[in-house]
């Protein structure tokens, strides 16, 4: 894990302090918890297999993010059956515009 920067010491100084006051309101507040709740709903368990250097490299980037490597398997389907996946050619310009994965055919639990 990466040393905080000076900005980083400043918030956590400043929180533990008691400096911050929150600008959210109530409402704000509920929703905010209500998504959290509905992200972390977990209500399937998959076992795939991977080729073990495949998962190394999971692993890797995983740990360059910050995350657990199943989180971020997780986040990567979720963006590609939502559509919002974009695929980088390689060698590609990366100013170049971007494709996009096409959207999620709607299923009968959609319903």
């Amino acid at each position: 894990m990466t040393q905080p920067d000076p900005f980083e010491i400043e918030i956590v100084e400043a929180y533990e302090a008691g400096k911050l006051k929150s600008v959210a309101s109530r409402k704000e507040l509920d929703r905010l918890k209500a998504a959290a709740r509905a992200t972390a709903i977990k209500e399937r368990r998959v076992n795939i297999r991977l080729s073990a250097g495949d998962l190394q490299d999971i692993q890797v980037r995983a740990l360059a993010e910050g995350m657990p490597y199943q989180t971020l398997i997780a986040s990567v389907l979720h963006k590609y059956v939502t559509g919002r996946l974009e695929e980088r050619k390689p060698g590609a310009d990366p100013a170049a515009p971007k494709t996009r994965t096409p959207t999620r055919r709607p299923t009968r639990s959609d319903a």
